[in-house]
Order: structure tokens, then sequence, then C-alpha cells
């Protein structure tokens, strides 16, 4: 797998960067400069676009100016579908390249609400998962859209953590419903852990990479998301193969970070990926 210099395929536009979201909060004007160093680092084909929410619009029409190459973002809209027209239209002003929309699902919106809201949407959508009875329902009827899943895999407080079972049902029905899907919020790390500061209990982007695949295989995605020990999860994404490591990422397709190199540094220290001479 380990390819000097290089950023594997099972790991290619993995971490989408939302560095100007919690905890990170790094002001635009900054994100923006670090992002672009980023895309010209060794490492940009692990990097994925910046990640800006609808109500930053305005100020990234101001950090982007006369800018030249087009950035490319993904833009969130929390306050659901309504804010879709409004950002399509700022966004065909300014000077970034689209990737995705990420639409919030407002309470009490169903699933033919939802589609019917995206019917005009002119870029690729990933439609923020609720957590409650409309998530089955949901993936189901985002089942051949061509639409995607987005998941919160954590947040600011314990209760913004889903447990085991609960992000392995997730998994399980976006997988059976075949809605590709990235996840956001609380992956700060490739393994699960406790974190020292809060006592939140984390889950691992890579735990939750070869949930995936677990899911996809018949295994148990809970045991899975649960194991602590990098060694075995090192191995165990060593010993996908080729056919495997593409199902896994047609299947969970990114993930949001407010950093960059704290992912890359663990994929490193796992020997998971390595980075060319000279080069830290």
């Amino acid at each position: 797998m380990v390819d000097g210099g290089r950023i594997p395929a099972l790991f290619a536009g993995l971490c989408d960067d939302a560095a100007v979201f919690p905890p990170g909060l790094a002001p635009l004007p900054d994100a923006v400069a670090a992002h672009d160093e980023h895309v010209s680092a060794w490492y940009a084909g692990l990097v994925g676009p910046l990640v800006v929410a609808a109500t930053a619009l305005g100020e990234l029409a101001g950090v982007l100016g006369d800018r030249e190459v087009p950035l490319p973002v993904a833009i969130t809209l929390p306050g659901g579908p309504a804010q879709r027209d409004g950002v399509l239209n700022a966004v065909a002003t300014l000077p970034v390249k689209l990737d995705a929309l990420e639409i919030a699902v407002p309470d009490g919106m169903g699933p033919d609400e939802v589609l019917a809201a995206l019917s005009a949407a002119t870029a690729p959508v990933f439609v923020e998962i609720p957590r409650d009875d409309r998530r089955v329902p949901l993936l189901t009827a985002l089942s051949g859209t061509g639409h995607r899943a987005k998941f919160r895999t954590g947040g600011v407080r314990a209760d913004l953590y889903p447990d085991e079972a609960e992000l392995a049902a997730a998994v399980r029905a976006a997988v059976e419903a075949g809605v590709p899907f990235k996840a956001t919020a609380g992956l700060h790390h490739a393994l699960r852990n406790t974190d020292p500061g809060t006592g939140f209990e984390q889950h691992g982007f890579l735990n939750l990479m070869l949930a995936t695949d677990a899911v996809l295989t018949g295994g148990d995605a809970e045991a899975v998301l649960a194991e602590r020990d990098g060694a075995v999860l090192a191995g165990r994404l060593r010993d996908l193969g080729p056919e495997r490591a593409v199902a896994v990422r047609a299947a969970f397709t990114s993930f949001g970070t407010c950093s960059i190199t704290d992912p890359l540094t663990e994929l490193a220290g796992l020997g998971l990926l390595e980075a060319p001479r000279g080069e830290a």
C-alpha cells in the first residue's frame, strides 16, 4: 500500500478541509491560504474541497477577490434546502469550483419534501441524515437519485456522538440503500479514542472506513468501530486488496476535518503512507 511520496488510492480525497468549523475555527482568510498550500503539497491527493458555510459566502467573496484559479469548495446549508437558490446564485459570481452542497434536513421535513427540494440542484448533494426515525426512509428515498448522505459522528457535546451500534446501523442503512456517504464532526483521529480534555468517546476515521468494509463483507461493524489497536486496524487496511478498497471508498467518500496535517501525520505513523524524501 505504501508508495513514498504518493497518496494510496484508499485515501485519495479522503479529507475534506473543514478548517473554519469547530474545534479549529480558523479565520476564513487563513483557511483559504492554508488550503492553497495543502493542494500544492506532496500530499495534495489526500485533500478534498474547502468546506464553507452558506452564511460565509459574502466574506468569501472579499477573501477571493479577483482570484484566477478557482477554489474547490463544498458549501454547507444548515438552514436546509431553502438556502439552495441563494447559494447557487452567490457561487455563480465567485471564482470557485462547486464540488458539493451539504444540506441539512429541517425538523418535520419528510423524504418526499427533501427530494422535491433537491430536484433543481446543479451540484452533487450530500443530505445530512437526521438521527431519528427518518433515517432509513430518507436513505431509501435517496437510493438511485445520485444524491449522497452525510452523517454527523460527533460535536461539542457528548450526546452528539453516536455510539457504535447507532453508527454501524447508519452505515448499514446507507450501504443497503446504495447511497454513498461522508462523515463530519468528531473524527479528530485515525483511531477510536477517549478525548483527554473532554472525556468524549470519539470514533476514528480508520475505524469508520473498516466498519464500512465490515458491512460490505458481512463482518461485525460494531466491533470494528470499538477497536483501539492501531496495528490491528492498519493490518486490516493493508489486507483489503484493490477490489475491497474500491468498494469501501465508493461507499465512504470522505470526512470533514479541521486539520489536514493531523490525519496525514497519523496515517504516516501507522505506516499507511510515506512522505517523499526531504519532506516532513
